[in-house]
């Protein structure tokens, strides 16, 4: 569902001005994409699913306060969401293990060979977002953006208020960074 920036820029004008079907559409376009990008930085579905609601909250109260600067609408939500990451980390929590909410229990052999490839897969995928977990927030931030957003550095640099340099050289030690955690997870299961 892309839309021109001047489309989204009305759209963004009508619900700063309390039009709630406008915002309601900004909603539907941006949900996903924040929640993507919450749920990678927090490790489990129902803290990514409450996050991303209190984010589309806060913007909406925010909303008639929005001043576009030349950076799209969801660089606003990206550095909200952003906050609301950190807000998470920073509060005490118990412990709980990685994900145990997000995978149904149960199945057998009667699940089939698939179901050992998908096991798999999301124990890749697990190993990775914990990984992602353990980067520094800033490179963090960059390897949810560009590769699970999929954003251009110019769009990562806005979001984060780096120049595009700083931004591919964020990149490249988060990358390093991951390498080395990922290898070191396969040596220490072996």
């Amino acid at each position: 569902m892309l839309s021109s920036p001047h489309d989204e820029a009305a759209l963004v004008k009508r619900a700063a001005n309390g039009d709630a079907d406008a915002f309601g559409t900004l909603y539907l376009r941006h949900l996903d994409a924040i929640y993507r990008y919450v749920r990678l930085r927090v490790g489990n579905a129902r803290d990514a699913e409450d996050l991303t609601e209190q984010v589309f909250l806060k913007a909406w109260e925010a909303l008639p306060s929005y001043r576009q600067r030349g950076l799209p609408f969801a660089s606003w939500l990206y550095r909200i969401a952003h906050n609301a990451v950190v807000d998470f980390h920073r509060r005490p929590s118990p412990e709980v293990p990685l994900a145990a909410a997000d995978h149904p229990s149960g199945g057998g052999s009667s699940r089939g060979a698939g179901a050992l490839d998908t096991i798999i897969q999301e124990s890749e995928v697990a190993a990775l977002a914990e990984a992602i977990r353990k980067l520094p927030e800033e490179q963090q931030q960059v390897i949810v953006l560009r590769f699970i957003e999929g954003l251009s550095h110019a769009e990562v640099a806005r979001i984060i208020n780096k120049s595009q340099g700083a931004c591919r050289v964020i990149q490249h030690r988060a990358l390093s960074a991951l390498h080395r955690l990922l290898t070191e997870a396969d040596h220490d299961q072996v």
